[in-house]
């Protein structure tokens, strides 16, 4: 096989992948705290002996996330928050412990704050949060402090913190699912970041812009295909006039 098939084959498998991350984008683009996605590609050589030069290849390297916020739907939810901020919150999966956005929280049958998947939202300290069962109103602050109305005139009453982390701006964070990220690198509690209750952040993915960005992807692997038909009767003219010569 000829260098410029390897190269376009390269090329070809990239722009594949990176239709796969479009597509995924467009699928969440109305998915609460989904951040947006971008392919990123690096280059290596691959040797091609010691008669002839190096051949450029390319791959995917990695994920980008864009981080922006996305807008905030007032949903007048008791237990729908939202994050004004870099933050994310912290939860416990069963794989461990992961970040999300998506603020979409309700009571498991034990009194136990979880997300939509049923994993537990942790605090400040990493320790899950218990409402108890005759809290007739939740109040949640801006710092996360939770606080209920146990009724019979009583006051207010503490119940714990919804915990806000952050990780440094050049750490590495790996996306588990659309709505979780895994941080290797670790995280630490988030300042200067903002719970709104009653809320949820959108999605940040611009369809008009993801549409546009399938369309230019798709275009050049049609481009693509055309070089490799081109290629592939090229070669077998060349064949032809060999056996035939």
């Amino acid at each position: 096989m000829s260098s410029a098939i390897y190269a376009m084959l390269g090329r070809q498998q990239g722009l594949m992948q990176e239709m796969q991350v479009v597509a995924n984008n467009i699928a969440n683009s109305s998915t609460t705290g989904y951040k947006s996605d971008r392919a990123l590609f690096g280059e290596f050589l691959v040797a091609t002996g010691s008669q002839s030069s190096s051949l450029s290849m390319g791959g995917l390297a990695g994920h980008s996330f864009a981080m922006e916020q996305g807008a905030l739907k007032i949903t007048g939810g008791e237990l729908d928050l939202a994050i004004q901020g870099d933050g994310f919150f912290l939860v416990n999966t069963e794989q461990g412990q992961r970040l999300t956005r998506a603020g979409h929280f309700q009571l498991s049958a034990d009194g136990q704050l979880v997300d939509m998947n049923g994993s537990p939202v942790l605090n400040a300290g990493g320790a899950p949060i218990n409402i108890p069962p005759n809290a007739s109103q939740v109040r949640i602050a801006s710092d996360g402090t939770i606080t209920i109305s146990a009724g019979d005139g009583l006051p207010p009453q503490e119940v714990g913190q919804v915990g806000i982390v952050t990780v440094d701006q050049e750490a590495t964070l790996v996306r588990d699912s659309n709505s979780y990220f895994s941080a290797p690198d670790g995280h630490r509690p988030a300042e200067n970041n903002e719970i709104v209750q009653g809320a949820l952040e959108q999605s940040n993915v611009s369809p008009v812009l993801e549409v546009a960005r399938m369309i230019e992807v798709q275009r050049a692997y049609e481009a693509g295909q055309a070089l490799f038909e081109r290629e592939d009767q090229r070669i077998s003219k060349i064949i032809s006039a060999v056996r035939n010569g």
